[in-house]
């Protein structure tokens, strides 16, 4: 296994349709990025090569005990691993199976889906082996998490902390995204809301704003935020349910 960082590991896609983009974004989106890693004028990243696929990354086990690098749930640390679909800054949006063994470029009437709106203010990815079910007013998806900081490839698994939720309800369905920083590295100071609006005021706006505007006027409502310990409960919830959808 080769490691991408200390706190981060590769998943490999499928063969991906563009290339991606530079590694900071520019425009309006690097408005959040400028503030949380000071990156604004980074060089744009040349595009990965087709031929060049990322290395793989340890098989993430769903059942796996709770605690292992790579396993569902929350380690003594009390950080998760996370499954990078989309880095900051930009548009296309990928997503994973449920373990989190490979990528693929949704599709939306035929077409690779592309986000029509400001590109994504903080890298976006899953949790592994989580699940927030239908039958109880989830979205029947993997729980989403926001990954506060510079942008990183798409396919990174990230060693992150849990610092707070965003609850959203998209077309009637509960769409929580948990607010994470990683374990190591740019913003790992910050340890709940508190601490995130005393050093990036206004970065809880900007998400809300962007979250709640992406897909047109109407279709998601924002419910507020949760504090860290809530965000914890929703990971070890979502895990206990896709755990249960697997025995049924």
């Amino acid at each position: 296994m080769q490691r991408a960082s200390a706190d981060s590991e590769r998943i490999p896609e499928r063969p991906r349709r563009s290339p991606l983009r530079c590694a900071c974004p520019r425009g309006a989106a690097a408005l959040l990025a400028a503030a949380l890693c000071a990156c604004a004028g980074a060089p744009a990243r040349p595009p990965a090569s087709p031929a060049s696929p990322a290395p793989p990354a340890r098989p993430v086990e769903c059942g796996a005990p709770a605690g292992l690098r790579g396993a569902p749930g929350l380690a003594p640390d009390a950080a998760i691993d996370v499954l990078v679909e989309i880095p900051a800054g930009t548009n296309e949006k990928w997503e994973a199976d449920e373990a989190g063994r490979a990528l693929h470029h949704e599709q939306l009437d035929g077409r690779p889906r592309v986000v029509q709106y400001l590109a994504y203010p903080a890298n976006y990815g899953m949790v592994p082996c989580t699940l927030l079910p239908a039958g109880q007013g989830g979205d029947g998806d993997p729980l989403d998490v926001v990954v506060l900081g510079p942008a990183v490839a798409r396919g990174a698994l990230l060693h992150v902390r849990p610092i707070g939720v965003l609850r959203l309800v998209d077309d009637g369905e509960r769409d929580d995204k948990i607010l994470a920083v990683r374990s190591r590295g740019p913003l790992s100071d910050v340890r709940d809301l508190a601490s995130l609006d005393a050093r990036y005021p206004g970065v809880r706006a900007i998400l809300e704003t962007w979250f709640t505007h992406y897909k047109g006027s109407g279709r998601v409502r924002s419910q507020g935020f949760g504090d860290a310990a809530l965000a914890r409960d929703i990971v070890e919830r979502a895990r206990r349910d896709s755990e249960a959808s697997r025995r049924d």
